[in-house]
C-alpha cells in the first residue's frame, strides 16, 4: 500500500522574485561584490536593482532558495506532498511567485504583509558565476505567530520532513527553534542548508543552538569553509569539515548526515554513525550546454529530499541530486525543464569511501 505523502514536506525560506541579468565585472566592482557569493542588500546596494532593470536585459524569475527547492521536490513527489511557508507583500510580484509554485503543484502558505513589497534578489551572472544580492523587504517580516495559528500549525503536525534554509536565521529564529523541537519530539526529520557564508559568520550563536536538532545539513564548499572558520575547526579539507559537523552534539538519537556539494566537483557525505566519508563523482555538464548555474544547489536539495521521502538510500539521493542539478544548469535561472520530471536511478551509482 502506497504511503500517504500529502503535506509530507514543509519548507521555510524567504520568497523572492529574482531579477537576473548577465553583467560585466565592472558592475560587480562598482558595488563591491564577489563573483560567486550571496549577501543581504545594504542601502548602498539598492540602486543596483533599477540599474539591472533599466540597463541590462533583466529577466524576472520566481526565486528564493527554499521555494526553488520545494518546487523541484514537488515535481518529483506525488501530488500535494510539499508546502512552502514565507512572507510576501500584496502585489504583482507575490502573484508571480504563487503562480510559479502552482505551476509545479507546490502549495504555498504565505504570510501577507500589506505594508511592504515582496522581496527581490538581484542575480548578477558573469560566466559560470552568480552573485546574489537579496532585498528581503516583506520576506524579513515573517513572524512565528503566523505558523503558530492552529490552522497553520496543522501543516507542521502533518509533515514528516522539514527543510529550512540558513537565510531564515535572519528572519525568524523563533520559527526555526519551534519546528526543530517539534521534529525532535515527534521523531520527524529536520533538515537545513547553510545557504551562504554570512550565515555562520554573523549568526553563529543561532546556528550553534540549532545544530543539535539537524538530521541532514546541506551546503556547498564555500559555505562549509565559512562554517569551519566560525567554529574554529582549523582545516579547509571538505571531507574533514563534513565529518566534524556530523559529529557535533545531537539532541536526539538519530545519526546526522552532512552533504557538501562542490559544483562540478565531487559531493561529500559524512554521517555521525560512521568513520567513513563518501565521495561521489559528478558528471560535468558540457560548457556549451550550460545556461547558468543559479538554482543548481536548490535542485540538488530538491531531488535529494524527494528520494529520501520516497525511502531511497543516500546513494540514490545523491545521484538524483546530481541529475536534477545538471538539468537546471542547462536552463536560464532557477527553472526546471518543461514537461514531466522523472528520475530513474542507474542502480550502479556508488561513491569512493575514505576513512577518517
Amino acid at each position: 500500500m502506497a504511503q500517504d505523502l500529502r503535506g509530507a514536506l514543509v519548507g521555510f525560506c524567504n520568497p523572492l522574485l529574482d531579477i537576473s541579468a548577465v553583467v560585466d565585472d565592472g558592475l560587480l566592482e562598482q558595488y563591491k561584490l564577489k563573483a560567486n557569493d550571496a549577501i543581504l542588500a545594504s542601502p548602498e546596494h539598492l540602486p543596483l536593482f533599477p540599474t539591472l532593470i533599466e540597463s541590462y536585459e533583466a529577466k524576472f524569475l520566481p526565486g528564493g532558495a527554499g521555494q526553488n527547492a520545494l518546487r523541484g521536490a514537488q515535481l518529483l513527489l506525488p501530488a500535494d506532498s510539499a508546502v512552502f511557508v514565507g512572507a510576501v507583500g500584496e502585489d504583482d510580484y507575490a502573484q508571480k511567485l504563487k503562480g510559479a509554485a502552482e505551476k509545479a503543484g507546490l502549495r504555498t502558505n504565505y504570510m501577507v504583509n500589506n505594508a511592504k513589497p515582496t522581496g527581490t534578489c538581484a542575480l548578477l551572472i558573469t560566466g559560470p558565476n552568480r552573485s546574489m544580492v537579496a532585498n528581503l523587504s516583506a520576506a524579513e517580516t515573517y513572524q512565528f505567530s503566523h505558523i503558530a495559528e492552529p490552522s497553520n500549525w496543522k501543516l507542521i503536525e502533518q509533515a514528516k520532513v522539514f527543510y529550512i534554509t540558513g537565510f531564515f536565521f535572519t528572519v525568524s529564529p523563533e520559527t526555526i527553534d519551534a519546528v526543530a523541537k517539534h521534529a525532535l519530539e515527534n521523531g520527524k526529520t529536520f533538515t537545513m542548508n547553510i545557504s551562504a557564508p554570512f550565515v555562520p559568520q554573523f549568526y553563529k550563536e543561532a546556528v550553534e543552538k540549532t545544530i543539535p536538532y539537524i538530521d541532514i545539513l546541506f551546503g556547498n564548499e564555500t559555505e562549509a569553509a565559512a562554517l569551519a572558520a566560525a567554529f574554529d575547526f582549523g582545516t579547509d579539507d571538505i571531507k574533514v569539515i563534513a565529518k566534524r559537523v556530523a559529529d557535533l552534539p545531537r539532541a536526539g538519537d538519530k545519526p546526522r548526515t552532512v552533504v557538501i556539494t562542490q559544483g562540478a566537483q565531487s559531493t561529500v557525505v559524512a554521517t555521525s554513525d560512521s568513520d567513513e566519508v563518501r565521495v561521489y563523482a559528478v558528471s560535468p555538464v558540457p560548457k556549451e550546454e550550460i545556461g547558468d548555474t543559479n538554482g543548481a544547489g536548490d535542485a540538488f536539495v530538491a531531488a535529494f529530499l524527494a528520494q529520501r521521502i520516497l525511502g531511497h538510500p543516500v546513494d540514490v539521493c545523491v545521484e538524483a541530486g546530481h541529475w536534477l542539478g545538471g538539468e537546471v544548469v542547462r536552463q536560464i535561472g532557477p527553472n526546471y525543464p518543461e514537461g514531466e520530471l522523472k528520475f530513474v536511478s542507474s542502480g550502479s551509482f556508488a561513491p569512493s569511501v575514505q576513512k577518517l
